[in-house]
C-alpha cells in the first residue's frame, strides 16, 4: 500500500517505520543483525547493510520525517548522503527525539506534515 507519508525513528540497532495517510498507519520494524568480520572488527560493514535495509524499506514513501537520537540521525544521514543520494528529495525532515511510543511519533509526523504540506502548497487532509 502506497502511503503519503512516513515518520521514521532509528537508533544503531532499531528501525521503526510508520507510512501514513490521513486513515491509515502501517507498521514495519527493522532490526540490524551484528555480525562481525575479520576485516571490519568494528562493525562498519554491518551497520551497512543495517542502514542500507532501512533506505530500502523507506524507498516507496512519497516523504519522510526522520527521527531518532542525534548521532544515529547523523550517521544515518552521512550513508543516505554518500550511498543513497536519490532518497535525499524524499525526506522532508531530521529531527532528534529520544524514544516515543508509536502513538507519539505518528502524531508528531501529522502535525510536521500539516506544516510542510502547508509550505508546499499542497492540498491538507487531517
Amino acid at each position: 500500500m502506497s502511503m503519503a507519508h512516513a515518520v521514521l525513528w532509528l537508533d544503531h540497532h532499531h528501525a521503526h517505520l510508520q507510512q501514513f495517510d490521513h486513515t491509515h498507519v502501517q507498521f514495519s520494524a527493522i532490526k540490524d543483525h551484528p555480525v562481525e568480520t575479520a576485516r571490519h572488527q568494528s562493525g562498519v560493514r554491518t551497520e551497512h547493510e543495517y542502514f542500507g535495509a532501512v533506505c530500502d524499506a523507506i524507498g516507496g514513501s512519497m516523504t519522510v520525517l526522520v527521527t531518532g537520537s542525534g548521532r544515529a540521525l547523523d550517521d544515518f544521514k552521512h550513508y543516505v548522503g554518500k550511498h543513497r543520494a536519490e532518497l535525499v528529495p524524499a525526506i522532508a525532515g531530521w529531527e532528534t527525539v529520544d524514544h516515543p511510543s508509536d502513538g507519539e511519533l505518528v502524531a508528531m509526523a501529522k502535525t510536521f506534515f500539516i506544516a510542510h504540506d502547508r509550505m508546499q502548497g499542497e492540498p491538507v487532509h487531517r
